[in-house]
């Protein structure tokens, strides 16, 4: 959209969930304002009423296309999509029809920044079993949203950026080589071809994102690497291979290394990104580094997706003790990737804190 601030869309996610009040728990803060014009796509009604839960003053304003929007702290334009029947579900349930509703915002969302009318799409967490019931057989956001932008090479990150814990001065990057299937079924599913294509996408997110070339270390699958076959031999035949190959390609790749030592090389700043095996292998270890601030990234689409990193949270939704700091993290990195994505087009320079 080439504007002064990139256009972000959030999404409301699942109603009965934590996502409505931490958009409006959110939105105040002045530096979302500063990086971004941000605008909600979803029900305004169920909007309003988390309003009503912060007891603010702030006014939602229905708008047609983010074209017009004039957002602002105490100003909330909302994309309305989504059937009235959504405001019969009560909140902390599992309802299909909120689940029609969270996927209608997510599509919605997702077409307009395929058409370009947004810059970025920021989700707030849907449930996937709700998703299921509405009659959507996705496993979660990024399977949605790949099909949506018919990507075939994509893959789900979870990123922190730099603090005092996460000593890498680019942040720690995390991405996943099998997401969100049965543990059973990762061993067939971890490929050579699967482990060089993650390494792929860590090292373009990276780039994108910081404007280096990160180092990236890459997690063995069994215990103690596998301790040369003992404890299996999937270290030698399938990640090796496919970290010697990367290095051919000039990927900057070390591996495969023992989950629970890399980890820790990782927060250390040894590492700028690491590719992990399975779902819990990368997510246990990013979120004991920072629940509250770590982003999920869906890599490989073309246009720029993050969300929150946690779910719907039901046993403490609408009762206004849900954190926001994971989806003030999403919003900025969004915006930092669409600002990076606007300074490639035209030649200028992207700083790592997000200044030109």
């Amino acid at each position: 959209m080439n504007k002064t601030k990139p256009t972000v869309a959030l999404t409301m996610g699942h109603p009965a969930g934590v996502g409505p009040e931490i958009i409006v728990g959110a939105w105040d803060e002045t530096v979302v304002h500063e990086w971004c014009r941000p605008v909600v796509v979803g029900h305004p009604t169920i909007l309003r009423r988390a309003v009503d839960l912060w007891r603010t003053r702030t006014e939602v304003v229905e708008i047609d296309s983010p074209e017009g929007a004039e957002p602002a702290p105490g100003l909330i334009p909302c994309i309305a999509c989504g059937s009235d029947d959504v405001l019969q579900v009560r909140p902390g349930t599992l309802d299909a029809r909120a689940g029609q509703a969270a996927y209608e915002a997510v599509v919605t969302a997702g077409r307009l920044a395929l058409e370009g009318k947004v810059d970025a799409v920021v989700t707030a967490p849907l449930q996937k079993e709700a998703l299921y019931r509405a009659g959507y057989d996705y496993p979660g956001h990024t399977e949605l949203l790949a099909e949506l932008c018919q990507a075939i090479d994509f893959g789900m990150m979870l990123y922190l950026g730099p603090d005092e814990q996460i000593l890498s001065p680019t942040g720690l990057a995390v991405v996943h080589v099998t997401l969100h299937t049965a543990m059973r079924d990762v061993f067939d599913s971890l490929t050579e071809d699967a482990v060089l294509s993650k390494a792929r996408l860590a090292d373009q997110f990276m780039t994108r994102l910081n404007g280096a070339r990160p180092k990236i270390g890459v997690c063995a699958l069994n215990p103690h690497c596998g301790e040369g076959g003992l404890f299996g031999k999937e270290e030698q035949t399938i990640i090796r291979p496919a970290v010697e190959r990367g290095l051919a390609e000039g990927l900057n790749l070390e591996g495969p290394l023992p989950t629970d030592t890399l980890m820790v090389s990782a927060r250390d700043g040894v590492f700028d990104a690491v590719v992990a095996m399975y779902h819990d292998q990368g997510h246990i270890a990013v979120k004991m580094l920072g629940m509250h601030r770590a982003v999920n990234v869906t890599l490989g689409l073309p246009i720029v997706r993050t969300s929150v990193a946690h779910g719907t949270a039901f046993d403490i939704a609408w009762k206004r003790h849900a954190e926001t700091g994971s989806l003030l993290e999403a919003i900025h990195v969004a915006s930092r990737l669409a600002r990076s994505d606007e300074c490639a087009a035209s030649g200028r320079e992207y700083a790592v804190d997000g200044r030109e």
